[in-house]
C-alpha cells in the first residue's frame, strides 16, 4: 500500500510539472465534446475525451496485469 501511495504521489507531481506542456493537448476539445454557452452559464461535458481517456486507461492496466 505505501508503494502505491508513493507511486501516485510521483505521478501527481509529475502530472503538475508536466501541465503547461500537456495543456496544449486536444484532450477537452475533441469532436464529441459537448459545449453549452450562454450569457452567464457555461456547460461543459467532455464524453469523447472520457472515453478516450477510459479506453487507454483500460489498455495500460490490461497490460500492466500481464
Amino acid at each position: 500500500m505505501q508503494k502505491l501511495l508513493f507511486w501516485l504521489g510521483v505521478a501527481l507531481i509529475l502530472l503538475a510539472l508536466l501541465y503547461p506542456w500537456l495543456s496544449k493537448l486536444p484532450f477537452g476539445r475533441l469532436p464529441g465534446d459537448i459545449v453549452v454557452e450562454k450569457e452567464h452559464f457555461t456547460f461543459y461535458f467532455p464524453i469523447t475525451t472520457s472515453i478516450v481517456v477510459s479506453l487507454l486507461l483500460s489498455l495500460l492496466f490490461w497490460w500492466w496485469r500481464k
